[in-house]
């Protein structure tokens, strides 16, 4: 079933959730296909992947190609290893995933890093192989909408056919990197994950909404909450965890990009917001930002944007992991145990000059000739954040992690509780109070 078109929609930079829905500055981007996480209507450059050549970052951090980096990285590598891509189906055979590596754009899945032996060994990996994609549950007192209606109200039979034709298609269609859980006493409650793409600033993350279908559903769309932990690292995401979307009437676009009665479902809403919203270049899809895409100002500018958003998304793992929702925590645990040493992997590459958003399965796309390498700044605050990922993903049963850790002089490993003011994490360019992060910043 292939899902209707439908737009992203754009907000202003407010340090708030207030906006206008007549805004003359809105720019809509649409997409006609949903399956690829990073798609838009704008004609993006066609990367490739490279699984065997290695390009050094030169002195002057100019990136003219293709870094290959690996799994087993030893701090004095400087880049020139290889790092072990998303499959796209963690029921695949090796032989059929490193058959894909290269030709694949869709959803990616959810690799093992681990052997058979040690998976065996690990009750916490187990539990999150077997964690469904769909499945219904009981406790909803952490919902965001737990305390709005009431499982005392009896709906109309309309209404809960609606619903359960949802969970119909949630249950046959989500992707391997969506997951979902319903509430058997509150039909109008729900609860996803989205696992962030590779070839994005986002990848490797988590990231948690709640739904609530309202009492006249599916005549309007339903209710969103991000779980944002306070941190804004989307023009369409606020940080008190609004979602602008079309879809959702939360912004405005043309009829046949809004909510469709008995048309428009929450898989739709889901998928939006993985291919249009965490995309590639999230700084384009701020109003006014949109027609820069392809100068060399705007992707400047987006380069830049993806280098505060890594930052952001990594703060949102450690929020994630100290803070795991209801009925998610094992496989919060399982998926950080799982991708510690790729996400640590990932920071060792943009500290050696890979750019942001770079990484895709097999390998690091092509970059055109000029292209510069990420920035000095957020090579320190990459190293910075490292500090505070490195203990809690130990903390989480993650095992070689130390090596990762920044060295003292007397070759001792160091980890933050708090940023020190050295290192205190600023975006690449100004950012209106919304963005402002600060000067120290305590993850657990």
């Amino acid at each position: 079933m292939e899902p209707p078109t439908f737009a992203a929609n754009k907000s202003k930079f407010h340090s708030d959730c207030d906006f206008s829905m007549d805004d003359p500055d809105v720019v809509e981007i649409m997409a006609s296909n949903c399956k690829n996480p990073t798609s838009t209507s704008r004609k993006r450059k066609k990367s490739k992947v490279v699984p065997l050549d290695v390009i050094e970052i030169d002195e002057d951090d100019e990136s003219t190609g293709v870094i290959i980096i690996d799994e087993n990285v030893s701090p004095g590598n400087k880049g020139k290893d290889k790092l072990t891509g998303h499959s796209n189906n963690r029921k695949k055979s090796a032989k059929s995933q490193k058959k894909e590596a290269s030709t694949s754009c869709s959803f990616p899945g959810q690799p093992s890093h681990t052997t058979n032996s040690e998976e065996d060994k690990d009750e916490v990996l187990k539990k999150y192989r077997s964690f469904k994609r769909f499945d219904t549950v009981g406790d909803y007192s952490d919902h965001h909408y737990a305390y709005e209606g009431s499982k005392s109200n009896q709906p109309a039979r309309n209404w809960a056919k609606a619903i359960q034709q949802e969970w119909k298609i949630l249950e046959n269609d989500l992707p391997d990197t969506i997951f979902v859980r319903v509430y058997e006493e509150r039909m109008d409650l729900l609860r996803a994950v989205i696992v962030g793409a590779a070839g994005t600033p986002y990848h490797d993350g988590l990231f948690f909404f709640d739904f609530k279908f309202s009492s006249t559903y599916p005549s309007v769309p339903p209710k969103v909450h991000y779980h944002s932990g306070g941190l804004r690292l989307n023009p369409n995401l606020y940080d008190c965890g609004k979602v602008c979307l079309s879809l959702l009437n939360t912004w405005e676009g043309r009829k046949e990009e809004k909510w469709t009665p008995r048309k428009s479902t929450v898989l739709q809403v889901l998928l939006s917001i993985q291919a249009l919203v965490l995309n590639a270049k999230p700084f384009f899809n701020e109003p006014g930002y949109a027609s820069m895409a392809g100068g060399v100002t705007g992707e400047k500018m987006a380069r830049d944007y993806n280098e505060s958003t890594y930052i952001l998304s990594c703060r949102t793992m450690l929020y994630t992991l100290n803070k795991p929702p209801k009925h998610f925590e094992e496989f919060v645990a399982g998926h950080f145990r799982d991708r510690a040493e790729a996400i640590l992997v990932a920071c060792k590459a943009y500290m050696d000059g890979a750019q942001v958003g770079c990484l895709v399965e097999g390998g690091v796309q092509d970059l055109d000739e000029g292209d510069k390498s990420c920035s000095a700044n957020f090579k320190m605050q990459v190293g910075t954040i490292v500090g505070n990922l490195v203990p809690a993903f130990i903390k989480n049963g993650s095992k070689d992690c130390g090596k990762f850790l920044p060295q003292t002089n007397n070759n001792k490993s160091i980890a933050y509780t708090t940023m020190p003011t050295a290192y205190a994490l600023q975006p690449a360019y100004p950012l209106p109070p919304a963005y402002a992060l600060p000067t120290a910043y305590a993850f657990w």
